[in-house]
């Protein structure tokens, strides 16, 4: 009877313990997932806020000329635009 409730025992605490190798497997998995995701949030979070940032700027219609002047050859009627060149010379 002792030999059986001996037997008993050991198998329990082996399931047990291989329950608990399970368990912190799947811990350590979601744990990294998790550790992704947050990075992954913060990176959006500052591209959102920069976003915004963005939008707020170009709401404004004179900062938005100011930016379609600048990135191209946009001009008002009646204005003079004048294009300077860098001459630099490579050796």
């Amino acid at each position: 009877m002792k030999v059986l409730l001996n037997i008993l025992l050991a198998a329990i605490t082996v399931i047990l313990g291989w329950q608990l190798f399970n368990l912190y497997q799947q811990y350590s998995y979601l744990k990294d997932s998790s550790d992704k995701q947050i990075s992954e949030m913060s990176s959006l979070k500052k591209e959102n806020a920069e976003l915004n940032s963005d939008i707020k700027y170009f709401s404004n219609p004179i900062n938005l000329e100011r930016e379609l002047k600048s990135q191209s050859n946009y001009k008002n009627p009646g204005e003079k635009m004048i294009i300077v060149v860098s001459t630099s010379t490579q050796q």
